[in-house]
């Protein structure tokens, strides 16, 4: 097996982009990196407290439009696979945010009853009532 190896001057480089090529990418890179902060927000912002229930669906809102602008412009412009399988997962994320919001709002006055008691609770068995509570206040639970 005889490996000859490539002069130094051919070997394999990535081509250089134009400066249009640049902007773009830089473009559809911060559009991504806006999209997961937007995300990311939205369930920690839900996890906070539920009284921002309001905040949590203007950050789940604005990561529904970024997302369906980055699957068009990674489709369009053809970028990088990894920004169109995060773009693909956080819409996903945000999906179920969606129904976590929904069911919030629709359960607003025991889910908030239950962070409360949550907060206070120090021990497991505290924690225990805690949810035994929360499934007795909700409807059509047996």
């Amino acid at each position: 097996m005889n490996n000859t190896p490539e002069p130094a001057g051919q070997q394999r480089t990535k081509p250089q982009l134009s400066e249009a090529a640049k902007t773009s990418l830089s473009k559809t890179r911060t559009l991504f990196r806006i999209f997961i902060l937007t995300v990311l927000g939205a369930f920690f912002v839900y996890q906070l407290d539920v009284s921002y229930l309001w905040l949590t669906g203007i950050l789940t809102a604005a990561s529904f439009v970024l997302g369906i602008l980055l699957l068009v412009r990674a489709a369009k412009l053809k970028e990088s696979k990894l920004v169109l399988f995060g773009t693909i997962s956080g819409l996903v994320v945000s999906l179920i945010m969606l129904l976590v919001i929904l069911a919030s709002a629709v359960f607003f006055d025991q889910v908030l009853e239950f962070q409360g008691c949550q907060r206070q609770a120090l021990t497991d068995q505290a924690l225990s009532t805690c949810r035994v509570q929360l499934e007795k206040s909700l409807p059509g639970l047996p």
